[in-house]
């Protein structure tokens, strides 16, 4: 079960937004990377985040270029998952091999601040603010493996290989 807060975000958050491109001197400082992290979005993000907490948006999220560093920067910041109405499709398997859950779900009733619990394996997510609870597209088996294994290179190096 994760629980955390939600960080409310709009339509078309950029990877440009997630990790501004002034910052990308700090590819190889991870850490500091993340001090950055959603600061064209929302400036005081990086030091307000605790770990477990939420990414919520709207639709397009984390369309752009194709960096890594993107999903990466998150999961370091301490989001435990995002939940978005669409993602792009670079930016979701960036996130799932590096072990960063994206959920798709309609997020409009979720609200900046709402304490949520998610549920990977039942799919459900629980507001616990204001009390609604919905469910988001299931997450394939392979997916929750690699998931929880932190991520795509670890799954391989406990594994060897996909066992299907």
């Amino acid at each position: 079960m994760l629980k955390g807060r939600a960080f409310k975000f709009g339509d078309n958050i950029a990877t440009d937004h997630i990790i501004p491109g002034r910052f990308a001197h700090l590819r190889s400082n991870l850490s500091e990377l993340a001090k950055h992290v959603m600061e064209d979005a929302a400036p005081t993000f990086a030091a307000r985040v605790k770990p477990g907490d939420f990414v919520v948006a709207g639709t397009n999220f984390g369309l752009g270029s194709s960096r890594e560093h993107a999903p990466l920067v998150i999961k370091i910041a301490g989001v435990s998952a995002i939940l978005a109405k669409s993602v792009a499709r670079i930016f979701f398997r960036n996130a799932i091999n590096l072990g960063l859950p994206v959920l798709l779900c309609e997020t409009d009733s979720i609200n900046d601040g709402d304490e949520l619990e998610v549920d990977l394996k039942a799919s459900t997510i629980w507001d616990m603010t204001n009390g609604n609870q919905f469910t988001f597209s299931k997450i394939p088996e392979i997916m929750l493996r690699i998931l929880d294994e932190g991520g795509l290179l670890p799954y391989i190096q406990k594994y060897g290989s996909f066992k299907l």
